[in-house]
């Protein structure tokens, strides 16, 4: 039998992606045979319906909506056999088990920000950026000499890493370098946490509703909220609420806070957020690390504390805030996320909830639970971790597989308009920086990584891999984020190293220039808001693709092998980059990279 199903082509699966409730969507299979088509279809946990295809001269047809918004998964029967997800997300045949297509089906009235579409991020670690005025430190902390000393990683005499030096940069040291972020195009401003807290991360939340003092004061906030208005840039909030540190205003462990915290008495008011296993000094921790008491997201007072009418979302939303990138969202009943969503959408509308998760958002499965992210009332997006090691890995192995089956699956299970939104990444305050990823030289131990810097020859050859890496992270759907840093060549491994402060006085010009270029491209170009993608050609080491609008067009070419390619077309192209004019041909050459349109923007 001849027989073809792929549900990335319009004429099998007439919506792409995700499914809004009550739409009408059609599957149609192709094939010569005479044989019946049955189409298997199961609800998340339910039982299997076998619905009859109608036949048809080109094989058979069925058309559908589903009036329930969730998780459903299906195949088909062909005669005695079954067939589902194979290959390229095309037909594969067993007689008795396949992988199944997925179809998430969302609320009717989902919609993320469009604001948001099309942009750039830009993350910064507020400690490490930028210092502006004179620092002080509280006791019990210690602020470096110099800028560009090494971070603390080493553990004091009770074995535990403090994380309590700090380099001073603070929310007027950003609003100094807004232009800069604006030379980049930046339109969201991603800032790890801000809220006071004993750490030099700030994951310890001490007060939720007090911007931390050595960052500055709320007035310095006002001050950056308006200021990056003027520039079009809104910023995005790290909202930490699966945990607070032991040094908070509700734990208050050691007696910082002038109020009764939840370790010092059962009276306290917030005696009730956490669980405690033995009174008061054995407690439920994140991933065990005792300064970091976990919270329990079911307690009503802590719902409310957070997404009540007076709690902390409406507090911070009072500014114009883009929305709240949510720590470790897969750590959070989906009962609470819904309540975040309910909170920030309330106060404002077109603020973004984000959320932090590691692999496939749309069917992640967390503590043995399914999770429910894009059905309607959770997340907007999440950060796009499958993407990030998706291209990593074509870009060290020269090899297209991952890279195509990571987006045909993103491009299958997501809501399109979930898709528009994800924060595509190569590096994070918790990576290794992308450079030192593509310099391919491991460290093992802390020790050895304070000091491993790049020799000349691998530098030169990590850049090369990082240009053609940051081609597809700012042309692939979703909106690319920069990794503060990143943009001039830092190095870094693992945390704190991933981490250390800004180097103003060792910009790499070269580096700088290709991102600079690459988001002036993607502010010009409405292409890459909200369009299809389109595989043009792909082989083991190329891929070619398109985005594409009635009047607008990118074709992107990456090559990480030794053939060349001519690609043939109808028009005028030009090179973005070079700024070469080409007609109906171009040239792909070995280990290069084009940015082409049919719109001339330089």
């Amino acid at each position: 039998m001849n027989i073809y199903y792929n549900p990335l082509d319009i004429k099998c699966k007439s919506t792409i992606g995700g499914i809004r409730q009550n739409e009408k969507f059609t599957i149609n299979v192709f094939g010569n045979s005479n044989e019946p088509c049955t189409f298997v279809l199961h609800r998340d946990g339910g039982e299997a319906q076998h619905l009859h295809m109608q036949k048809i001269p080109q094989g058979w047809t069925i058309t559908l909506f589903l009036c329930d918004p969730g998780l459903y998964f299906y195949c088909f029967q062909i005669g005695g056999r079954l067939a589902g997800c194979g290959k390229d997300r095309n037909l594969e045949f067993s007689e008795q088990t396949v992988n199944h297509y997925q179809i998430l089906v969302y609320r009717e009235d989902f919609v993320t920000p469009d604001w948001f579409k099309g942009g750039i991020m830009y993350q910064i670690f507020p400690d490490r950026f930028f210092k502006k005025g004179e620092i002080s430190v509280e006791k019990g902390k210690w602020l470096h000499k110099n800028w560009d000393e090494k971070p603390e990683y080493r553990p004091n005499e009770q074995g535990k890493v403090l994380n309590n030096d700090f380099f001073g940069g603070n929310i007027r040291g950003i609003i100094e370098k807004l232009d800069y972020l604006q030379s980049l195009n930046v339109t969201v401003l991603y800032l790890n946490p801000i809220f006071k807290a004993f750490s030099n991360h700030r994951y310890d939340t001490g007060d939720y509703k007090q911007i931390d003092t050595l960052l500055g004061t709320e007035e310095d906030f006002a001050m950056l909220v308006e200021e990056c208005r003027k520039r079009g840039i809104r910023i995005m909030l790290d909202g930490v609420f699966n945990h607070t540190g032991d040094d908070s205003r509700y734990f208050n462990k050691y007696g910082t806070y002038d109020e009764l915290g939840a370790f010092q008495s059962r009276d306290s008011k917030y005696y009730a957020w956490y669980t405690f296993t033995q009174y008061p000094t054995k407690y439920e921790s994140w991933w065990g690390i005792d300064c970091l008491p976990a919270v329990n997201e079911n307690c009503s007072s802590y719902i409310d504390f957070i997404a009540g009418e007076n709690g902390v979302l409406h507090y911070w939303l009072k500014y114009d805030l883009a929305g709240f990138r949510l720590d470790v969202a897969d750590e959070l009943p989906d009962e609470f996320i819904v309540k975040i969503r309910e909170a920030v959408k309330g106060k404002r509308r077109d603020a973004l909830v984000l959320g932090e998760v590691w692999e496939d958002a749309s069917n992640k499965i967390a503590y043995s639970k399914r999770r429910k992210y894009f059905q309607g009332h959770e997340l907007d997006s999440v950060m796009n971790y499958p993407l990030k090691n998706a291209i990593i890995h074509y870009i060290m192995n020269n090899d297209t597989t991952v890279l195509r089956n990571t987006i045909a699956l993103l491009r299958d299970n997501y809501p399109k308009c979930v898709l528009d939104c994800l924060m595509n990444i190569l590096g994070t305050h918790d990576t290794v920086r992308i450079l030192t990823t593509f310099g391919g030289v491991s460290a093992k131990i802390k020790d050895e990584m304070s000091v491993l810097t790049m020799n000349k020859e691998t530098r030169e050859l990590a850049k090369e891999r990082l240009k053609a890496a940051t081609v597809l992270l700012f042309t692939l759907p979703g909106i690319p984020c920069i990794y503060y840093g990143d943009e001039i060549g830092m190095e870094g491994y693992s945390d704190p190293f991933c981490r250390m402060p800004f180097q103003w006085d060792k910009i790499d010009a070269e580096i700088l220039k290709h991102f600079q270029k690459l988001s002036s491209i993607r502010s010009k170009l409405s292409v890459f808001k909200d369009s299809e993608y389109h595989e043009l050609f792909h082989d083991e080491n190329c891929i070619i693709y398109e985005r594409r609008t009635k009047g607008e067009v990118a074709v992107i070419a990456v090559n990480r092998g030794y053939n060349k390619f001519d690609l043939r077309y109808q028009g005028i192209l030009y090179d973005l980059f070079s700024g070469e004019v080409y007609k109906n041909r171009c040239t792909i050459k070995p280990f290069d990279w084009l940015v082409l349109s049919n719109k001339r923007v330089f």
